[in-house]
């Protein structure tokens, strides 16, 4: 927790600090207000006292009264400004350290925790500040001052008041000890609760699934309400228990009080009473104070579970750490494996093994072969999606570690398995990012878009280039999702293309134009393809099979029906003898 509050800036410590000494200010009012009534007492039950003198003390009171108010505001305004800041700076922070993740790293905390931790668990820490600055500090000061206030007035009175504070106590200690545990599960059902809800609705009801995933979804809800009840139901006997122990102790004190006038002379009887007033006063400020101290300690166990949740993603250990390198190369659009393997963190067996091959500017290399072959992971390593675990990948004669992630990933244009479709328009998913060069133009954008062949979908909408592409693309189909993922690529004009089976949802006239535009457009930079039709990477210069993550073949299609059994075999499942001689 005090970990994380190092992210207070020096002008939060010094609002911090106007905020305690408001908070000192407001104590001392309001524990002003019992004497000003003591002296009013005393005045009214005395004879020959003036008018004038309990007006006085009752303009005092009123004084104070008002005085406390305003300082209660500014320190409610200074609380809500330094949690929502700090709340700010912390959602920054947690969104840049996820930004720098790498793929391992996100699937080790997984999306929906992610969230969790960025909203919920900073929402907790946020109100634990707001809240704690106007009552943490506030109540320790206010107990201590009013406990010296009420010391040497009557021990039996100080006794009553200590019995009430130990019991109170030990009640908060015990319902502490009951519900911190289940503060700490209550994130992680929110973590499930997260999952669950973002399964993809489309799925579910094209197997029919709505009643198991209901059913899915109703475990997680009942048990993150179980546990929120039993929390609940827990806090709920302390109010009860707060206000039964304010009550006895007010009575406990008339009741002593009474004892102790009736038994006095008759000149210490009005002293006697107004100390009583006061005590009783000064005593329900006491229990009040515990009051405020049991309020946060509901809220401070939860929040302490969350910053440490917090900082589990700040602390955590990049795998992907950034380069230097980012000068110009000699060579240009070059990528070469040099012995690479790779397997996954924490995975027992090797995904690819003594993987060699070298592509040269203007050059198409292709991967194919079976599912599970490894032929996504592969050129994955290339932007540093993942590290090579062996070996040396090199892009234009660097190792790709040297690079700075951002010199490397200018130079390459991008592809995914399942295109990635923003909120935005046409244009805006097109031009999207930063390729460390200028924005590109509407005019580029629109060559980009004819050579995807997504000009004639794209003209068709209402509003053409400018039309609205709602979140994840579900106004359009996946191949036109996927041709626009491939134009965002070639606005870039980057030196290295990577296609990862970005072909698959096309059909086969518009593959076979799209490849064609394509060799025409990028004959100057390097493609690396993933394929699995043979049509689509059999005029690659070379082609890479892959087998249980081993090549087991490179050479260009012709070479490879001669030499390479797997490929052989996957050719002759796609096409016909007779196409394969035609090829």
């Amino acid at each position: 927790m005090f970990k994380l509050f190092r992210n207070f800036n020096k002008k939060d410590v010094l609002l911090i600090v106007i905020s305690i000494s408001l908070i000192v200010l407001q104590v001392y009012l309001d524990l002003k207000l019992p004497e000003y009534m003591s002296s009013i007492t005393r005045l009214v039950q005395t004879d020959g006292s003036k008018m004038i003198d309990i007006i006085t003390k009752g303009l005092f009171m009123v004084g104070c009264a008002f005085g406390s108010l305003a300082t209660a505001i500014i320190v409610g305004y200074l609380a809500s400004y330094l949690s929502a800041d700090f709340s700010r700076v912390i959602r920054e922070k947690i969104f840049n350290k996820v930004q720098s993740f790498s793929t391992s790293e996100i699937k080790k905390f997984k999306t929906s925790s992610l969230i969790t931790r960025t909203t919920n668990d900073v929402t907790q820490i946020e109100m634990l500040i707001s809240m704690g600055l106007q009552m943490l500090i506030r109540a320790p000061i206010m107990a201590v001052w009013a406990i010296l206030k009420i010391v040497n007035k009557s021990m039996e009175w100080s006794m009553l008041t200590g019995l009430g504070v130990v019991f109170l106590l030990s009640v908060v200690g015990i319902l502490m000890m009951l519900v911190i545990p289940k503060f700490k599960v209550v994130q992680k059902l929110i973590d499930n609760m997260n999952n669950v809800t973002r399964e993809n609705l489309t799925v579910i009801r094209a197997f029919n699934a709505e009643k198991f995933q209901k059913n899915r979804f109703e475990d997680v809800n009942t048990d993150l309400t179980n546990t929120h009840m039993f929390i609940q139901k827990s806090f709920a006997i302390l109010f009860p228990i707060i206000n039964f122990v304010m009550h006895a102790l007010t009575l406990g004190i008339y009741f002593v009080g009474a004892f102790l006038i009736s038994e006095a002379l008759m000149s210490d009887k009005i002293m006697l009473f107004s100390n009583m007033v006061v005590f009783t006063s000064y005593g329900i400020q006491v229990i009040m104070s515990f009051l405020m101290l049991a309020l946060i300690f509901m809220i401070a166990p939860r929040s302490q579970v969350s910053a440490n949740r917090i900082n589990e993603v700040l602390d955590s250990d990049i795998s992907i750490l950034d380069g230097d390198y980012s000068n110009e190369t000699k060579e240009c659009g070059v990528v070469e494996f040099k012995d690479v393997s790779f397997k996954y963190p924490d995975a027992d067996e090797y995904l690819l093994k003594n993987i060699s091959f070298k592509v040269n500017k203007g050059e198409a290399i292709a991967f194919i072969g079976s599912t599970g072959s490894g032929k996504s992971s592969l050129i994955n390593l290339v932007p540093r999606f993942y590290d090579a675990t062996d070996g040396e990948i090199l892009v234009d004669g660097v190792n790709v570690k040297d690079y700075k992630l951002s010199a490397l990933h200018n130079k390459i244009g991008y592809v995914p398995q399942k295109a990635v479709i923003f909120t935005g328009t046409v244009i805006d998913n097109v031009s999207y990012g930063d390729n460390g060069k200028e924005k590109p133009t509407l005019k580029k954008v629109k060559e980009a878009i004819k050579i995807a062949q997504a000009k004639d979908f794209v003209e068709k909408m209402d509003k053409k280039y400018e039309s609205e592409i709602s979140r994840g693309g579900t106004n359009i189909s996946g191949g036109q999702k996927q041709r626009l993922a491939i134009a965002r690529a070639i606005a870039r004009d980057p030196e290295i293309y990577i296609f990862d089976d970005s072909f698959s949802a096309l059909d086969y006239k518009t593959d076979a134009v799209l490849r064609s535009e394509l060799k025409k457009y990028t004959k100057d930079a390097t493609s690396m393809i993933v394929a699995q039709r043979i049509g689509t990477i059999m005029n690659a210069d070379k082609i890479v099979v892959l087998e249980k993550g081993e090549c087991v073949g490179i050479g260009t299609h012709k070479e490879l029906l001669k030499t390479c059994e797997v490929y052989k075999e996957i050719a002759l499942s796609q096409l016909t003898k007779e196409e394969l001689e035609n090829a």
